[in-house]
């Protein structure tokens, strides 16, 4: 039965691709293409003005030891290339990142003696340097710090050059997303810093391929269609480089390209939104789906960056209900209160790689603290660690007989899927009751449907849930690291030194487990969650507070 298994697994997670992913990856297997070292195309010269983009993290050491997803490693232990640390790691080492870190005047040193490094031992198409994605991270990094009066040497606009022609080549159709929205930022990057008919080329191209995706992966929400604020948070930082790229050069570039990226504002304007909802009151992101701190700026760092590019402000009601449901989220907010509910879709249907089984979950923030958390994405690649991190029961809702709401495998693949039903949101004041259901566990037979209830008063917030039909159902609640909870169901937490909330659990009972909660990669924090066993078909749990 294990060969018809894995093959029904395989034919559920292809049929959801588009054709242009499936010619694109043996078109990409395929293709040999050639270096084009040519020499570079003049650099233009930038009359307009190059605004401070959105900072980083520091990740250099020193000139040559660097720090990704809270692992340090040197040049001389680990080179540019090879297995000797994760693949995601390797790929952040070709990124130059650092160019734009906290503090990255001061190490301006380093940043020149690097780039000439990364040149003289990179050759061209060798190594996981020369992979599109990071490709097009590096070429854009340089390229901001050219603008930010940095000199590149005459070796190093060579390179940009013949990365540029590379990456021509190797745009990645087959993965599309976020791989292919940085592939046409870094072509418009090329071609607004170089000059001559070979950028304009580059910049036609990109421009080309931004007007379909933009449409495409920006739901009218707002939000990234992968549905993860960190996703979300980068393709936001995107949009941004790319008005600010295109407002400095002003009127170099053609019309039609000025014209388009004026019309994007109110795109923008909507993503800044999404982002803010999306947002607990500690300033840091919802971790639903493959999401964690650290990677892209954080929000308070893009609000800055809107400000110098002259946005407006933005404001969320202090009190009620924010709906994204393009995307499938929902954020209640009141005086000492913020959930993030997840009602929607794990992802866009052919691209569910960043998915987690979280449908029906829901992060929790009370008193300015997190109280109830996703746990988080610490690792990717592929390995027990990391199916477990996307898994159900990782999340803020059921499983059932110890299955996932959604057939998640290997590192980045979906097979099965749930679809949430029945969503309703009824907002009467100080009463707001949002329903929803899911169809994930029909695949496992006995006809079983999860459907949650969320109810919150002034002072108080009920769950129910409730599944039909059979299987064993199990309820997870993680709390946040530091909170201390115990197997009665009745618990009192405190969540500051002066404030406290109760939790009643009723027509369950539950156990006290250690878990981990990994709020970046490369970093596991002790917690605990709470696994509720409903004694028949139902379960309510109802926090209170003052």
């Amino acid at each position: 039965m294990a060969p018809l298994r894995n093959a029904l697994r395989y034919w559920n997670t292809l049929r959801y691709l588009k054709p242009t992913q499936i010619l694109g990856r043996v078109k990409f297997r395929l293709a040999r293409p050639r270096v084009d070292a040519r020499p570079a195309p003049q650099v233009r010269e930038n009359k307009g003005s190059w605004i401070q983009a959105a900072r980083r993290r520091k990740s250099l050491d020193a000139c040559d030891t660097f720090r990704f997803l809270n692992e340090s490693h040197s040049l001389a232990d680990v080179g540019w290339n090879g297995d000797q640390v994760a693949k995601l790691w390797r790929y952040n080492q070709h990124y130059f990142e650092d160019l734009h870190g906290i503090n990255a005047e001061q190490r301006s040193h380093w940043h020149h003696t690097l780039i000439a490094r990364w040149v003289r031992e990179n050759p061209a198409a060798v190594g996981c340097g020369w992979e599109p994605y990071p490709t097009s991270l590096r070429m854009v990094n340089w390229i901001k710090w050219a603008w930010q009066e940095n000199n590149l040497s005459p070796e190093a606009v060579q390179s940009l050059a013949v990365q540029a022609r590379w990456l021509t080549q190797r745009l990645e159709w087959h993965l599309l997303g976020n791989h292919l929205f940085v592939n046409a930022k870094a072509l418009i990057f090329a071609g607004i810093f170089f000059r001559g008919p070979e950028a304009q080329g580059w910049l036609e191209q990109g421009f080309h391929i931004l007007r379909t995706q933009v449409p495409e992966q920006i739901l009218s929400d707002g939000g990234q269609f992968e549905r993860s604020a960190m996703y979300h948070s980068l393709a936001l930082e995107d949009m941004f480089d790319i008005w600010n790229a295109v407002h400095a050069t002003g009127s170099a570039l053609h019309q039609t390209h000025t014209d388009w990226m004026r019309h994007q504002r109110d795109v923008i304007q909507r993503m800044r939104h999404w982002l803010a909802a999306m947002t607990h009151p500690d300033g840091e992101i919802a971790l639903f789906n493959d999401a964690a701190f650290g990677i892209a700026p954080a929000p308070a760092q893009l609000e800055a960056y809107a400000f110098r590019l002259g946005f407006p402000a933005i404001s969320l009601p202090q009190d009620g209900v924010t709906e994204l449901q393009p995307s499938g989220y929902i954020r209640v907010q009141q005086k000492n209160m913020v959930a993030i509910l997840d009602v929607g879709p794990i992802g866009p249907d052919y691209l569910p790689g960043h998915a987690h089984a979280d449908t029906l979950s829901f992060e929790l923030s009370m008193y300015g603290q997190r109280v109830l958390v996703d746990s988080g994405t610490s690792v990717y690649g592929v390995g027990p660690e990391r199916l477990r991190q996307r898994g159900t029961a990782a999340h803020n809702t059921m499983t059932l007989s110890g299955e996932n709401s959604s057939e998640v495998w290997g590192g980045f693949r979906v097979a099965r899927r749930a679809t949430p039903r029945d969503l309703q949101v009824n907002n009467h004041h100080e009463r707001i009751q949002v329903t929803c259901s899911h169809d994930g566990f029909l695949r496992l037979g006995g006809g079983a449907i999860h459907r949650r209830t969320w109810t919150f008063s002034r002072h108080s917030l009920e769950v129910l849930d409730v599944v039909t039909g059979a299987g064993k159902p199990a309820i997870h609640w993680h709390w946040a690291p530091g909170l201390q909870v115990s197997n009665a169901n009745f618990i009192t937490l405190s969540v500051t030194p002066e404030q406290q909330i109760t939790i009643d659990l009723q027509s369950a009972v539950w156990s006290v487990e250690q878990s981990t909660f990994h709020p970046e990669f490369g970093r596991d924090e002790p917690s605990c969650v709470s696994v509720a066993i409903p004694e028949g078909c139902s379960s309510i749990v109802r926090f209170n507070w003052s």
